[in-house]
């Protein structure tokens, strides 16, 4: 009976296990996190085109990471 329980346990972690790692692979479950790379690669490019100067370079870049 124990086993019985410790196997069907086993399975539910498994498959949360799965689905955990599939919606992570498709960037669902970390996107709050990824907007602060996105955003310091956006400002990275916008300073590398000329588009704004090194001071608001240093501002936006000190205002994304807090």
């Amino acid at each position: 009976m124990i086993l019985m329980v410790l196997f069907w346990i086993l399975i539910v972690v498994g498959v949360v296990f799965l689905i955990k790692l599939l919606v992570s692979s498709m960037g669902g479950s970390k996107r709050g996190l990824q907007t602060v790379p996105d955003a310091l690669a956006i400002l990275n490019d916008r300073y590398a085109r000329g588009e704004i100067n090194r001071d608001e370079f240093e501002a936006k870049k000190r205002d994304i990471r807090g």
